[in-house]
């Protein structure tokens, strides 16, 4: 498994489906990345030599791609952002709802999480058939 970036990527895919697992590099990216480097998209990743990773490497620096933990700080930071100017995004996010307009009535299961259903505790004073 080559490593690129601090990322091991797998060896056995194409090149061209290997690069979208480093984090901020999508395959248009990658496309651009291989064909700067003249690298054919169909290649193995571990079918590599150490001058096109290296190539590679330096294409991405190059296009000044924004990667990994560096792209994950810069969206954390923007989250905390928002949540700090208390705008109505930060508040979705702070709430963990829906950010982007849609309906929470209904669905919305994946940000809300699962169903929590609410009972009834029953008072054991109340009226049970006691006078």
């Amino acid at each position: 498994m080559p490593r690129i970036l601090g990322v091991e990527i797998p060896g056995d895919k194409r090149i061209e489906a290997s690069l979208p697992y480093i984090y901020g590099i999508g395959p248009s990216v990658t496309a651009k990345i291989l064909e700067q480097t003249g690298i054919d998209p169909n290649v193995r990743a571990k079918n590599l030599t150490d001058a096109q990773i290296n190539a590679i490497v330096q294409c991405v620096t190059q296009m000044k791609v924004v990667v990994e933990g560096d792209l994950r700080r810069e969206i954390q930071a923007n989250l905390k952002r928002l949540q700090a100017i208390n705008c109505y995004r930060g508040i979705r996010h702070r709430r963990n709802l829906p950010v982007r307009g849609q309906r929470t009535g209904t669905n919305a299961r994946t940000r809300k999480g699962p169903r929590k259903t609410v009972g009834v505790q029953r008072n054991k004073d109340a009226k049970a058939g006691k006078h």
